[in-house]
């Protein structure tokens, strides 16, 4: 039952706790904590979701994801909103995955499965995603204008309760690495209590702008900054930005924090897991 359907039934009287797939912090514990950068790999191709740890083979996990997507999630879907195309709710999902840390809207969406010969509207491919994301299979982050100091209005970015499902339903040729670790990012951001969007300045985005109460923090996520001209590019919108909130690069360094120009250079394992 959703928070939506407890909040009905008790008009009002609920308390509402988010529970997350587990952390990287998490799984660390659940695995005895070895070797953080080692650990990091497994739990980068594994995810947070401990049903499939039990499982000794990387198939078998994710055979065990997509039947958890499959079967708890889409099927909750159709059930609870009658949906009566259950093949073009799927697509749209393995579109969402496969679109992970990208702009992403309905009217894309619905262009791409016209010109494959799905005849779908825009308002029900709208529909759908929205039914995903209170089904907690995806959560949409909004974009901010940080000059204007206000939301806009389209160009939403939509991310993965856990990275893993994109493995177990798309498969893993040609991984972007970058996209996973953002998305590790927002997910973990959500479940420190962050508000979180992505920003926008002039022409440049800035990965993550999380809020939570008076605190600020600008994120750029990538998956390696060794050469100077990627390094260049990530900090770049970073350094644009006026004010004086924290700001952070967050990558696979493999060493301890250092600090550039303000802006701190932090290894994404050792963040995760609470180290830096």
């Amino acid at each position: 039952m959703l928070s939506s359907d407890l909040s009905t039934l008790f008009t009002g009287r609920t308390f509402e706790i988010e529970v997350f797939p587990f952390s990287f912090e998490e799984y660390r514990f659940y695995s005895d904590e070895g070797e953080v950068d080692r650990d990091f790999d497994e739990y980068a191709r594994t995810g947070g979701m401990s049903g499939s740890y039990p499982y000794p083979l990387q198939e078998q996990r994710y055979q065990y994801l997509s039947n958890v997507f499959k079967t708890l999630i889409v099927r909750d879907i159709v059930q609870r909103h009658n949906v009566r195309n259950e093949s073009a709710l799927l697509r749209i999902a393995d579109y969402m995955m496969d679109n992970v840390s990208n702009i992403t809207s309905a009217r894309n969406i619905t262009d791409v499965l016209n010109a494959d010969g799905l005849k779908i509207t825009n308002k029900t491919v709208g529909a759908y995603m929205g039914y995903l994301c209170d089904a907690f299979a995806f959560y949409k982050v909004r974009r901010f204008d940080i000059r204007g100091k206000k939301y806009l209005k389209s160009g939403e970015k939509y991310y993965l309760a856990d990275h893993a499902f994109k493995y177990a339903l798309l498969g893993t040729r040609d991984m972007d690495w970058g996209r996973v670790y953002e998305n590790m990012v927002a997910v973990e951001l959500l479940r420190r209590g962050y508000e979180v969007y992505v920003g926008v300045l002039y022409k440049k985005e800035i990965d993550f702008v999380a809020i939570k109460r008076s605190e600020k923090l600008y994120i750029q996520v990538s998956d390696d900054i060794s050469s100077d001209k990627t390094f260049e590019r990530e900090i770049s919108p970073l350094l644009s930005i006026g004010d004086a909130y924290p700001k952070m690069i967050l990558a696979r360094t493999h060493h301890e924090a250092t600090d550039r120009d303000g802006v701190q250079i932090v290894d994404l394992a050792r963040w995760l897991c609470g180290e830096a």
